[in-house]
């Protein structure tokens, strides 16, 4: 017998007043990624962005809460970047 309560496992998560922590991509083409990044620095939130070149595309990704998504397409649309570029998956 415990003294301890039995609870249920928690699910585990990544989540604030803004809602889930996501992991944000965003491809262009190699001579585009100063524009990109232009457009991130314009943003209300801190980003620390981890770039990834490859010959025909570069990527870069930064952790986001969900609730600050709209505003990372403002700033893709405000810099004539293509909304299809960006993908977000959850960090779990």
């Amino acid at each position: 017998m415990s003294v301890w309560p039995k609870l249920e496992p928690a699910s585990p998560s990544l989540s604030g007043s803004e809602g889930a922590l996501v992991s944000v991509s965003i491809g262009v083409a190699p001579h585009y990624l100063e524009s990109l990044l232009e457009a991130l620095a314009q943003l209300p939130f801190p980003i620390n962005p981890e770039i990834y070149h490859d010959a025909a595309a570069t990527l870069v990704e930064f952790p986001a809460y969900a609730g600050r998504l709209e505003e990372v397409r403002g700033a893709l649309d405000a810099y004539g970047f293509d909304r299809s570029s960006l993908h977000v998956t959850s960090m779990l």
